[in-house]
């Protein structure tokens, strides 16, 4: 996939597809056929400081770490933007996404992960 400006995180998404952050402040959502389908920043006018970890969750939902600005957004197929962690991060880099609607964040700025729970399935 070329023309990407300072690829670093990078997660497969459940279509075939593809998310990849960029170090120029963008992420960007593949197909599986490699053709790009919306930049985050294009499509919900949302500015990054530094994105770095990227992950899909079991909605399709996109979540991304911003180093910069220590928090983890959602960006889910259609709506604004959630912001799922405002404070107690000091450096977030990688994310993950449980089936179990919990989110991992490794926080470089205090050399651990941190769990937050923050979606409920009803049973």
């Amino acid at each position: 996939v070329p023309n990407l400006q300072g690829p670093r995180y990078i997660s497969p998404a459940p279509n075939g597809g593809f998310v990849v952050s960029e170090e120029c402040g963008d992420v960007k959502v593949f197909m599986s056929s490699h053709k790009l389908i919306c930049s985050l920043s294009t499509k919900y006018g949302h500015q990054f400081g530094n994105p770095a970890g990227v992950c899909i969750d079991m909605e399709g939902n996109v979540v991304v770490a911003d180093e910069q600005h220590r928090t983890v957004h959602l960006f889910p197929e259609s709506g604004a933007p959630v912001c799922l962690v405002s404070s107690g991060l000091r450096r977030p880099a990688g994310v993950a996404c449980s089936p179990f609607g919990h989110l991992f964040v490794a926080d470089t700025g205090e050399n651990c992960v941190k769990v937050f729970k923050y979606h409920v399935r009803p049973r």
